[in-house]
């Protein structure tokens, strides 16, 4: 098991639009799925009490950080707070499509930010929100644990 590694910022906006859009489907207490921006791909989460985790999304599976999936189902489960007013600027964004087409994250995050400012969020807003979901997931030690991919909800105990 590895220790996973804070994310870059612009997954915390990935996580949240995922919510806002309706794109987690929990499956049980500690499990659930999360649909990608595409609606090509489900990503499986795992989030047992005692911080082993399991996302299939590459960011988690390859590259060794929190991913959005885990991020957005940490905040379903109410670990990490909600900020509305964010999660509403951030639905209805093709995040794969704009990440593959721009390659890179910054520049991303800069047209996010413009479409929220259009719809009346403020940078500094979401600015803060990031700030206090890294420093969240700063103090949290989570382990990635590639068993959990087999995990089952229907079992007795995590």
């Amino acid at each position: 098991m590895t220790v996973l590694r804070k994310p870059p910022r612009i997954k915390v906006l990935e996580a949240i639009g995922a919510l806002g859009d309706g794109r987690l489907k929990p499956l049980c207490e500690y499990s659930a799925e999360v649909t990608s921006s595409r609606g090509d791909r489900v990503y499986k989460v795992v989030v047992l009490p005692d911080n082993r985790v399991y996302s299939s999304d590459n960011g988690t599976r390859l590259r060794g950080y929190v991913g959005y999936p885990i991020i957005a189902f940490l905040m379903h489960k109410g670990v990490i707070p909600i900020d509305r007013e964010v999660m509403k600027a951030m639905t209805g964004i093709p995040w794969k499509d704009l990440n593959e087409r721009y390659r890179r994250y910054a520049v991303v995050e800069e047209i996010v930010l413009r479409r929220a400012e259009r719809l009346g969020v403020k940078r500094e807003i979401i600015y803060d929100y990031i700030n206090i979901v890294m420093k969240k997931l700063g103090l949290m030690k989570l382990l990635f644990d590639e068993s959990l991919v087999n995990y089952d909800c229907s079992s007795s105990a995590p």
